[in-house]
């Protein structure tokens, strides 16, 4: 079975300073990783950062021995600025959820959550 990608949310944020912005859009998955399971997709800044069930069990399992409720996923985040840039986030529980935060210089940070469809 091929896999399905529908998109789930597309948004920017503007950057006043320049006249700029950072788009995001994220997409839901039917197949993803080296077990074709259903995930969530986030592409921005021409970067995509996959939320598959073997890298997310990676990733919890390091956020329970930091004791975090939310791990930053700091390989795959753009924070080379501190007024502007993009974070992406596991944040553990039930459900589990995918979150990205955008920022430019103009900007207040813009967070958004999407459910994972998947337990791990």
């Amino acid at each position: 079975m091929a896999n399905v990608k529908t998109v789930l949310d597309q948004w920017s944020v503007k950057d006043l300073e320049d006249n700029s912005s950072i788009s995001v859009l994220v997409e839901g998955c039917t197949e993803l990783g080296n077990n074709s399971q259903p995930g969530v997709q986030i592409m921005c800044m021409g970067h995509f950062v996959t939320y598959e069930p073997n890298i997310v069990e990676q990733w919890a399992y390091k956020a329970g021995k930091e004791g975090a409720s939310e791990y930053l996923l700091e390989d795959k985040s753009w924070t080379y600025h501190e007024d502007q840039y993009v974070k992406y986030f596991l944040v553990l529980g039930s459900p589990l959820k995918a979150r990205i935060t955008v920022k430019t210089r103009s900007s207040k940070p813009n967070t958004r959550e999407y459910d994972l469809p998947f337990e791990v």
